[in-house]
């Protein structure tokens, strides 16, 4: 099939996974999930007949098709925030990743990212599109405060605004500041909170409610949704004041728990993270410790525990709540290590657990495609999001967007957990 012909397909599924899942897609035109996956990591080509079967689809669909709002993904990593935001109906217009194997993960699973771009320091603000909600789980630098010093011996005045320049979170104020969408979300470790004594998110917060923002921040755990501790910062700000608080999001009523996101015996095997044994389906071996490396950690952790540190291995049982997964984990795996019983040594995760233990697979519904290495998948996923808990905090925001006047503030807007005045000085 020719590149010509093989274009208008490809346009037919990409404009369905903007609203099926790729298990929905698959029901719809009578083929497994995994047949989906092939097409979307470019293995094989779907039939022409495919495409006008997707074409009918979409068209008796009753769902509404216009998207609701608009959004960019900044420092989107593998497309975790994205995840939550499209699921409410909204169209991603612009994405930034500059690592070429995150962005390789983020174009097999959102297909119809035409165009990621790379070092969001090199775009100028007014190139990126109009935008209704504007996402990025920033990284956290050190801010400098070089340039105030200078600005305060010629005199000049200077905000919070001026405190950010040289960082990432510059660009995104620089973005904020043109493009004045209606919202955003930001997200970044629990540790950015304390860092240099709460200077630096006295300075983030502070440069968000100087472009005129409302602005609700909190360190939220993922543990009611995945079965994981780990802790992260969620800032949320509108542009007209609405109330949202974070103690409102939608969690689960059953806690998960490690056993929810391990493979089992009876799914189908799955190269190369699991095989056939005895009619069985089992991890595959090479995810298990050596014997070398198990004692080296049993050691670690003993000389640790002598000294009187939390450093050293864990290992979790099926019943148990994970650590936090680290983008370190493809070194050694030491912070989830999953208990195999009596006279066998325990094993990592494998990247397919990796994904369900931060939400981006279940069990039964979406599926995501792993086209990179162990290691690289280990890296994505420790670095990426919670995906379940930016589905709740979308689920909240969304409706605040749309409808502004039905969610009124409170008379007295809260003010974030700490002494922002102080911290500034």
């Amino acid at each position: 099939m020719s590149p010509s012909e093989e274009k208008p397909i490809l346009d037919s599924i990409r404009s369905a996974l903007r609203y099926w899942t790729q298990d929905e897609l698959a029901e719809r035109v009578g083929v497994e999930t995994r047949t989906v996956r092939r097409w979307i990591a470019g293995e094989t080509t779907p039939r022409y007949a495919i495409a006008r079967v997707i074409h009918a689809e979409l068209a008796r669909d009753e769902r509404p098709r216009a998207p609701q709002f608009t959004f960019i993904d900044l420092f989107a990593g593998i497309g975790g925030i994205r995840r939550g935001f499209e699921a409410q109906n909204g169209r991603c217009v612009f994405t930034s990743e500059w690592d070429p194997h995150a962005a390789r993960t983020y174009k097999a699973n959102y297909p119809d990212a035409d165009d990621i771009h790379g070092d969001i320091t090199k775009i100028a603000p007014a190139a990126i599109p109009d935008h209704d909600v504007l996402l990025g789980g920033f990284p956290c630098q050190p801010f400098s405060l070089a340039g105030v010093s200078k600005k305060n011996s010629l005199g000049r005045a200077h905000g919070f605004l001026d405190k950010t320049q040289g960082t990432l979170f510059f660009n995104i104020v620089s973005i904020l500041k043109e493009k004045q969408p209606r919202a955003f979300l930001l997200e970044n470790v629990k540790n950015l909170r304390s860092h240099d004594g709460g200077r630096t998110y006295a300075v983030i917060i502070g440069a968000l409610r100087e472009l005129g923002y409302h602005v609700s921040d909190r360190v939220v755990s993922a543990s009611p949704w995945v079965p994981q501790r780990r802790d992260r910062v969620y800032i949320v700000g509108f542009r007209t004041p609405v109330e949202f608080d974070f103690d409102k999001l939608a969690r689960p009523r059953r806690a998960p728990t490690l056993g929810d996101v391990l493979h089992d015996s009876t799914e189908e095997a799955e190269e190369p993270y699991t095989m056939v044994s005895r009619k069985r389906t089992v991890v595959h071996p090479r995810y298990t410790l050596s014997d070398h490396l198990w004692q080296y950690l049993q050691n670690y952790a003993a000389k640790h525990r002598e000294k009187g540190n939390g450093f050293g291995c864990s290992v979790f049982g099926a019943d148990d709540v994970a650590r936090t997964l680290s983008a370190r984990y493809h070194k050694d795996g030491s912070e989830i290590l999953v208990d195999q019983g009596r006279n066998r040594n325990p094993r990592r995760l494998t990247p397919r657990e990796c994904a369900r233990l931060m939400g981006f697979d279940t069990r039964d519904g979406q599926r995501m495609v792993i086209p990179v290495s162990d290691t690289q998948a280990y890296r994505q996923f420790g670095n990426s999001v919670a995906v379940p808990v930016v589905h709740a905090i979308a689920a909240m925001m969304v409706p605040r967007l749309l409808r502004p006047n039905d969610f009124p503030a409170p008379a007295v807007e809260v003010q974030a957990e700490f002494a922002l005045e102080g911290a500034a000085a």
